[in-house]
C-alpha cells in the first residue's frame, strides 16, 4: 500500500479493481479471496467486522498474445487495453512463484564447465611446453 492507502504492486503500480483502484481504511490488514476479492480487516476495532473493499479484476487473455516486458510484467501484443473478467481465474494468496531452474542442477553444470575449461588450459599449456620443448631440440640439430 502507498501513504494514502491505495493498493499496489511491488514496483508501484495501482492494483485495479472491478471499480478502479482499490483504496485499504488505515489501521487495516488485507485479505484477498480466491475470487479476487478484496477484504480490509480492522486491527483496532471490531475483528470480525470485515469491510469488501472491491474485486481485482481477473482475465484470461490468450498465452500467444502476450509478451513479458523487463519490468516482469506482461502486455498484450495488439495494444488492445481493456478485457472482459472471467470468472474461471483464480488467485493464489500469499505463494511465491516457482522458478523454472533447478539451482542444484545449474551449480553442478556450472562446476563440470569450470573444471572442463580448467582441464583444456591445461592441455593447451602442455601442448605449448611441448612444442617449445621440440622447437629446442631442433635448433641443436
Amino acid at each position: 500500500m502507498n501513504p494514502n492507502g491505495i493498493l499496489q504492486t511491488h514496483n508501484g503500480l495501482n492494483v485495479l479493481g472491478e471499480g478502479g483502484s482499490i483504496t485499504v481504511p488505515p489501521n487495516s490488514t488485507v485479505a484477498i479471496a480466491d475470487d479476487g476479492t478484496v477484504s480490509a480487516i480492522p486491527t483496532d476495532g471490531v475483528p470480525n467486522a470485515v469491510a469488501v473493499l472491491g474485486r481485482i479484476k481477473l482475465v484470461n487473455p490468450p498465452e500467444s498474445n502476450l509478451e513479458r516486458r523487463g519490468d516482469g510484467l506482461f502486455v498484450l501484443k495488439d495494444g488492445q487495453q481493456a478485457l472482459p473478467p472471467d470468472a474461471n481465474v483464480q488467485i493464489t494468496s500469499g505463494a511465491l512463484e516457482g522458478s523454472n531452474v533447478s539451482s542444484v542442477e545449474m551449480l553442478v553444470e556450472m562446476i563440470a564447465h569450470a573444471r572442463q575449461f580448467e582441464t583444456q588450459v591445461r592441455m593447451m599449456q602442455t601442448a605449448d611446453q611441448a612444442a617449445r620443448g621440440w622447437s629446442q631440440v631442433m635448433n641443436l640439430a
